[in-house]
């Protein structure tokens, strides 16, 4: 259900900034009002374009959105996964045995991400897993490596 609902949140993205391309490519000047004139095939390109746009956003979530293990050698740390996200803008939504759930705090960041901007860490042998979109995954699972690193060679 979640990916049906991100494919869906997608697809409406996808057509809002076709809509403002259109618009200010109208009002700029730089092309005729008329939809007939402004696409080759007028209304029937619209779906068409309507269907790329769909093929685009039902694939996305597919690709956007990953799990990484990070290796945690069996220690215990959640409290640097949780000093490390809310050093980075995340505050906790959620904290239970073996799971934790991080939110932006800033809502022009989360509206950036169309509010999927949940990250989600569970416990899992010898390692944590991170889930959520793809870019802040790989950013924060290669930090908290980093600082598990940093914090094995000062001991």
């Amino acid at each position: 259900m979640k990916y049906i609902v991100r494919s869906i949140k997608y697809f409406l993205n996808f057509i809002c900034i076709f809509a403002v391309i259109i618009l200010l490519l109208v009002v700029t000047g730089a092309s005729d009002g008329n939809i007939e004139s402004l696409f080759r095939g007028g209304y029937d390109a619209l779906w068409k374009i309507a269907a790329i746009l769909a093929a685009v956003a039902a694939v996305y979530p597919k690709f956007g959105f990953v799990t990484r293990d990070i290796a945690t050698e069996g220690k215990d740390i959640w409290k640097t996964v949780t000093e490390y996200m809310e050093a980075r803008g995340y505050i906790i939504e959620r904290n239970e045995p073996g799971i934790m759930t991080f939110r932006h705090k800033s809502t022009a960041s989360r509206l950036s991400r169309m509010f999927e901007d949940r990250v989600t860490f569970t416990s899992a042998p010898d390692s944590i897993r991170a889930e959520g979109l793809r870019k802040d995954v790989d950013r924060i699972a290669s930090g908290i490596r980093n600082r598990l690193i940093d914090s094995m060679s000062n001991q």
